[in-house]
Order: C-alpha cells, then sequence, then structure tokens
C-alpha cells in the first residue's frame, strides 16, 4: 500500500465567511454541487456533529457513506472519511477547508489514501478528483463569479434620478 494524496483548489472572488457559508454545512453539501447524488444525514444525525454520516443513494441503495470527523468553523473547515469505498482503497480521509487569500478566498479539498493498485489511484482521481473536487470547485468558481458580477454591476450602476413633481 501506497499513501497517496488529491488535491483541488480554487481562489473565489469573496470573503472565507462568504465561502463557508455557502460550503460549510456538512449536511448542505448537495445545495452547492451540481452533480452529487441525493444525500441523507443517517439516523437523524445533527450534521454538524463529528460523528454524523451523510450517505449517498443512487436507485434507493446507499452506494457511498461519509462520516464527519471534525469540524472547526473558526478555521472554516471541516474532516471527513469515506467508509466502504468502492475502490481498492484504504483510510480514504479529506478535509474542506477555506482560507484567506489576496484574490479573496482559497477552499482546498484534499483527501489521502492508500492505494492497493495503480489502477485504484486512477479511479480515485477520475472519481473524487475530477468527478467530485473538481466539479464542485467549478460551480463554486460559477457562482460567486456571478454573485460578484451583481455586487459590482449594483455598485457600478449609477442610482436612479430623483425627480420632484407638482
Amino acid at each position: 500500500m501506497v499513501t497517496r494524496t488529491l488535491l483541488r483548489t480554487v481562489v473565489l472572488p469573496a470573503t472565507p465567511a462568504e465561502v463557508w457559508q455557502v460550503i460549510g454545512g456538512f449536511g448542505a453539501f448537495p445545495d452547492w454541487h451540481p452533480h452529487l447524488l441525493p444525500s441523507v444525514i443517517e439516523d437523524g444525525a445533527d450534521p454538524e456533529t463529528p460523528g454524523a454520516v451523510r450517505a449517498f443513494t443512487y436507485e434507493g441503495r446507499v452506494v457511498l457513506r461519509e462520516r464527519l470527523l471534525a469540524k472547526d468553523p473558526a478555521a472554516h473547515a471541516y474532516h471527513y472519511s469515506v467508509e466502504a469505498p468502492a475502490f481498492p482503497i484504504r483510510g480514504y480521509e479529506a478535509t474542506l477547508l477555506v482560507r484567506p487569500h489576496e484574490d479573496g478566498a482559497e477552499v482546498r479539498w484534499q483527501g489521502t489514501y492508500e492505494a492497493e493498485t495503480d489502477d485504484a489511484v486512477a479511479q480515485v482521481e477520475q472519481a473524487f478528483g475530477e468527478g467530485t473536487y473538481a466539479t464542485g470547485l467549478a460551480a463554486l468558481s460559477e457562482r460567486f463569479a456571478r454573485w460578484r458580477d451583481r455586487l459590482t454591476g449594483a455598485l457600478a450602476d449609477p442610482p436612479e434620478k430623483m425627480t420632484r413633481t407638482g
């Protein structure tokens, strides 16, 4: 087994607090990520408390489970594990982190795992690296670019002149 790291990042034109407000909820994952299977927090658990499990389903069957290991809202980060992944890997843990950047906020999504084969690494890169991390970060980039454009457009347009009648 070889320990591998998977990392994707994006810089967004927003403050870390603004980004965290969108992505900081462990249970809110489907609210901002466009290509995920439906998910539920199992057993009525508080989705923001370590130990909570989000289960992704396909055709009524759970296909992936992720457990919240730690959450630090002040640091804009949470850490979770993937339980029983469909690939020949072990110990998959990931961290979603938002930190200040000179151009706004940097979102870092990093996973580490042990791979049994090179094929497993390629599968993880495709499924998690491109399918989950890159797709989610691209959606955030688009969302915050539209948000910033609306904000700066509103500030750039002069207010309508008030006219007095009568």
